[in-house]
């Protein structure tokens, strides 16, 4: 079997951070691909769940997620290389990473499909997704949140999933937490269904 190694999420990280960049240069890319749920609701452009997981909004929240990613993205893809096979884990992740787009956003194209004021870029509900992936096999492992305050694995997704749902009921900040909670939720759902058995690490 070949050396596991995240292809895929090399892939999208450079391709999230080409495409974000020209966003910034060009508004009318994010315009165009943006998670917008009124004209997705209008146009059927349903498209817009996946590509707006590639533009983000300034340089900062484009290194914060981007970090995120190559964080738990390659242990995740490279996981799943050992457990189905190099080119198999490859295929499943790539997969996982659409199914989780798709998923994190639906959620607020119900709640906002009628507002035409609100719209949202970042891939924050697939990075919460791949997080909770990651919880699954190593709960125990120590996260620094905010880089400075050492907490177990799943106890940080607890209090991620608290926060998450609070501040979407409250939605004063202009982030969509909706994407964060359910892509979380979702990311625990699909890493259960591929492996059964990582509910017992």
């Amino acid at each position: 079997m070949n050396e596991p190694y995240a292809l895929i999420n090399i892939s999208l990280l450079i391709s999230i951070g080409i495409i974000s960049l020209m966003g910034f240069q060009n508004y009318s890319i994010i315009e165009q691909f943006k998670h917008y749920p009124f004209e997705e609701n209008k146009s059927k452009s349903y498209y817009r769940w996946f590509t707006c997981t590639f533009l983000h909004g300034n340089y900062l929240h484009l290194f914060l997620n981007a970090f995120v990613l190559w964080q738990f993205g390659f242990t995740v893809e490279k996981l799943y290389q050992t457990k189905f096979g190099f080119y198999e884990g490859m295929a499943i992740f790539l997969g996982v990473y659409i199914a989780l787009a798709i998923l994190s956003s639906i959620p607020t194209f119900i709640k906002y499909k009628n507002n035409p004021n609100y719209s949202s870029i970042g891939a924050s509900g697939v990075i919460s997704g791949l997080l909770f992936i990651y919880i699954l096999y190593y709960p125990m492992n120590i996260l620094l949140i905010y880089g400075i305050i050492p907490m177990p694995a799943f106890l940080m997704g607890i209090l991620y999933l608290g926060y998450s749902w609070w501040a979407s009921k409250k939605q004063t900040d202009g982030i969509d937490h909706e994407a964060h909670f359910w892509g979380a939720a979702f990311g625990l759902l699909i890493g259960i269904l591929l492996d059964p058995t990582s509910i017992f690490y």
